[in-house]
């Protein structure tokens, strides 16, 4: 059966045109059913963004996606929240080994369950990054990868994904290009949110006007030694979630996460109603059952599925491999919801 808590959408049988494809449709469930057929393969289409998904009993591929108007990072969290479904939210630096690998990664990725997918532009002093992270931001930067060369990958690969994009940058590419002109390109371009992480509370709040007006979330980043009333300053000027680093230094597989984290998220909850999703040190399906237990909202994992693409012995062997495991991840964050 088709499942969509969203009626608007564009949507076409596998190899077929709909009527009105290329025009937006407003149709309710129902009428999905009468049209199409329970038993429809689909293939949906479309520029606007949802985590909504059709479902048919031969999908083209495992989830289908229906992106509707007006989708964004927080609602996404919202609906997996409405079901008690902790978000998979994978990081990859864009360019390593190429934009075309990444490219493939974005839809693996998708495909294997990931909600919101973290976007790393490659910097030259990734300060937040640990070694594995860090390397790739370097080999993207030896083979010349540009921002330009990022935003005009994720606009080919956005129509083709459900996950909501948020691009993972330092500030220094965002004040080269001018702040508008930034946003308004990514915004273009597919991405509906923002993490700048060499950014203090204090100096966001220029930046946090014009990413409103853009339409683009900034995710803002506590850590174990933010003080719980900056925790709420913080959660309070945040957009899409509350990215909470569950152990100081900076990003890379650890052997387990910290049982401070546990702690920090009731802390935060105390604060904030608003998302909360845990960061830096998961790499794997037992760490993210562990802080989906401890009631986070979502899991974000990065240095893992980075790895798997440096280490592949080519491209394609990388890429299955990162959506194996993100599927692995996903699947252990909900076991026990």
């Amino acid at each position: 059966a088709i499942v969509a808590a969203e009626p608007r959408c564009l949507a076409s049988r596998t190899g077929t045109s709909l009527p009105g494809q290329s025009t937006r449709l407003t149709m309710s469930l129902a009428a999905h059913r009468a049209l199409l057929g329970a038993n429809t393969p689909l293939r949906c289409t479309g520029t606007a963004r949802t985590s909504t998904r059709l479902r048919s009993a031969k999908p083209l591929h495992s989830r289908c996606i229906v992106r509707c108007a007006g989708e964004s990072v927080r609602q996404t969290f919202e609906d997996l929240r409405a079901k008690n479904e902790c978000a998979l939210v994978p990081f990859l630096c864009a360019g390593d080994p190429d934009l075309k690998t990444t490219a493939a990664a974005l839809v693996a990725l998708d495909e294997s369950g990931a909600d919101v997918i973290e976007l790393g532009v490659p910097y030259s002093d990734p300060l937040a990054d640990g070694p594995v992270i860090q390397g790739a931001h370097s080999r993207a930067l030896v083979k010349g990868t540009k921002l330009q060369d990022v935003i005009d990958m994720l606009a080919e690969v956005s129509p083709k994904i459900g996950a909501s994009v948020v691009l993972f940058t330092y500030y220094n590419p965002i004040m080269a290009r001018g702040i508008e002109t930034f946003l308004a390109d990514i915004k273009q371009a597919g991405a509906a949110g923002l993490v700048v992480p060499d950014l203090p509370l204090e100096e966001t709040e220029g930046l946090r006007e014009k990413t409103k007006a853009a339409g683009i979330e900034l995710v803002l980043l506590a850590t174990p030694t933010t003080p719980q009333e900056r925790m709420g300053m913080i959660s309070k000027a945040a957009d899409g979630f509350v990215y909470l680093v569950s152990d100081t230094g900076v990003t890379g597989m650890r052997s387990k996460v910290a049982d401070r984290v546990q702690g920090l998220l009731g802390m935060l909850r105390e604060e904030t109603d608003k998302p909360i999703a845990v960061g830096f040190g998961i790499s794997g399906p037992e760490q993210a059952k562990q802080v989906s237990g401890w009631g986070a909202d979502g899991v974000i994992v990065g240095s893992a599925l980075v790895r798997m693409l440096a280490e592949a012995e080519n491209p394609e062997d990388g890429v299955k491999a990162v959506g194996d495991l993100a599927a692995s991840i996903k699947k252990a964050a909900n076991e026990d919801r």
